[in-house]
């Protein structure tokens, strides 16, 4: 885990990390896995599929596409976020967006 993560992001590494996801720091270009960066409104992670999988992916008509598989894995990454407490949301450019307490919704009783 990189060292220089706000608390919120390395809570988000941790428990992606534990659940068994591949994770690679937003620096590193290239490598398939789970990015994890912070942004204003909190921590944003994407996936980044390998160069063969997309190539695999595109060859097999009828088959998950990248995009397909890209949903699948963030539905997961999500709801297993939601079911540590967190409160998550689609990212306006790739990925999901974890938001830290600032920025998420307050729930009115």
């Amino acid at each position: 885990m990189p060292s220089s993560l706000s608390v919120l992001a390395a809570q988000v590494w941790h428990v992606l990390s534990e659940a068994g996801f591949c994770l690679v720091a937003e620096t590193v270009g290239g490598m398939p896995g789970l990015r994890v960066s912070e942004v204003p409104e909190g921590v944003r992670v994407r996936w980044a599929a390998s160069d063969e999988f997309i190539a695999l992916a595109a060859s097999r008509p009828g088959r998950a596409s990248n995009d397909g598989m890209r949903a699948m894995v963030q539905a997961a990454v999500s709801g297993l976020l939601m079911q540590r407490g967190r409160n998550v949301t689609a990212a306006e450019e790739d990925g999901i967006l974890v938001l830290s307490p600032a920025a998420a919704p307050t729930r009115q009783r």
